[in-house]
């Protein structure tokens, strides 16, 4: 069958202290669009596709800001029980 997937990911570098992250979304495998997390918008990987769809690079945003602070929060974790070995 057909598969619809939404993959999302976010990062960070401590030595470097850099950060970064990916939103997209695919169809069978190929891309269908992903967010430009700088320039904040939606970048499809055929134009066509817009023309029939839509999607608010916002709402990816959104989901962004919210798996940062799940990485935040990990980290703080993370290195708390690494405290107590």
């Amino acid at each position: 069958g057909n598969t619809i997937r939404q993959a999302e990911f976010q990062q960070r570098i401590e030595a470097l202290q850099q950060e970064g992250g990916e939103f997209q979304m695919m169809f069978n495998a190929d891309e269908v669009f992903h967010v430009d997390l700088q320039k904040q918008e939606t970048v499809w990987r055929l134009p066509e596709f817009g023309t029939f769809t839509s999607f608010e690079a916002q709402g990816a945003l959104q989901n962004m800001a919210v798996g940062k602070q799940n990485l935040e929060i990990m980290m703080k974790r993370s290195n708390r029980s690494q405290a107590t070995i």
